[in-house]
């Protein structure tokens, strides 16, 4: 009688603890439910069948975009062979791009081969072809021949590592255009394992004469490199034209082809390279540009001595470019134009 009696008198103990507990969860969920929605609880209507708003997808910093890329190659211990390789198509530009259209025609049935970043540093482009939409990445402001540069390469590059299919990528500007078609040029960068970077060693005041001791110990003058960019007595614009050349040369010097892909001409000794009007736009042009197979290298010094090498592609003698700059927007139409038949291979 006496345990029964103690069993009887607990039983009320338990039920006020439940009740109470019950309660506080219940007053919880009112006072931390958004305003909008405690009604809901109350008396249901049909704008409590909406969801709430999705939270804005979070951006990421320069840095934390690197170390995800950094952080991937990581945790995969063994290389994975890509099912499906892609070339990473990487657009730095100040607003829209002038071409969007060649290089519609030029993606055209490869859709499963390639991938398009966009770095826009002035403005936001408006896309006047669909796949462009939805490729621009964070960006900021670029200024020409400063570190900012660099800074927006290694933007895209951080973006384009994300995808692990990517397995080349190529740096263009909004001048820039193909010189053969896409089977091509996927050939020509997926059949070989080097890095075409422009790289040479300038004795002269724009190359040699730009190093300075400040960059110790991290960069000895022995390493220090340029790409085939003139300057002069009033510029000293070295970002961009050295810290790739310079990089590659220290870390894998025989993985660098010490060309680019991308013709430009600077045999008019300014400033900036040639440009190509709309009159200049022909089927020669783009002919005789396509079929060059040297790289030349002329140093800054008085000598202004020429460094002559074949294009070397696995061994063999090969045409060095794949794409070709300073075309202006005019052009647009003869390239559309010639680009149709324009099938070198």
């Amino acid at each position: 009688m006496a345990s029964r009696s103690r069993a009887s008198s607990r039983r009320p103990l338990w039920i006020v603890v439940l009740v109470a507990f019950v309660c506080a969860v219940a007053l919880g969920a009112y006072l931390y439910t958004p305003r909008r929605y405690t009604a809901c609880y109350l008396v249901p209507s049909e704008a409590c069948n909406s969801r709430p708003p999705p939270e804005p997808a979070r951006v990421y910093t320069d840095d934390e975009i690197a170390a995800r890329a950094i952080m991937r190659d990581i945790i995969r211990a063994l290389p994975v062979q890509s099912k499906n390789p892609k070339i990473a198509f990487m657009f730095l530009t100040p607003s829209s791009l002038p071409f969007e259209k060649l290089w519609e025609k030029f993606f055209m049935g490869h859709e499963d081969r390639y991938t398009i970043y966009v770095h826009a540093s002035r403005d936001r482009p408006v896309h006047s072809s669909p796949i462009f939409a939805g490729r621009d990445i964070r960006s900021e402001k670029v200024i020409w021949g400063t570190i900012s540069m660099v800074d927006a390469e290694k933007r895209l590059l951080a973006h384009a590592l994300q995808d692990p299919e990517n397995q080349h990528f190529v740096l263009l500007s909004e001048s820039c255009v193909p010189l053969h078609n896409f089977d091509y040029i996927y050939s020509y960068l997926m059949e070989t394992n080097v890095s075409f970077v422009d790289c040479f060693d300038d004795p002269g005041p724009h190359g040699a004469g730009r190093y300075s001791d400040h960059m110790l110990p991290e960069i000895v003058k022995k390493d220090w490199r340029k790409g085939a960019q003139p300057g002069n007595e009033w510029h000293n614009c070295y970002s961009d034209e050295h810290y790739l050349p310079t990089l590659f040369n220290m870390v894998d010097p025989t993985g660098i082809a010490n060309w680019s892909v991308t013709h430009v001409d600077w045999s008019e000794g300014k400033w900036h390279p040639k440009v190509y009007r709309a009159v200049d736009t022909s089927f020669e042009l783009l002919k005789n540009i396509s079929s060059i197979d040297e790289s030349v290298h002329v140093s800054s010094n008085a000598r202004h001595v020429a460094q002559r090498r074949p294009c070397m592609w696995n061994g063999m003698k090969r045409p060095c470019y794949l794409f070709a700059r300073k075309f202006y927007p005019e052009a647009l139409d003869n390239l559309m134009n010639i680009f149709s038949n324009f099938t070198i291979i």
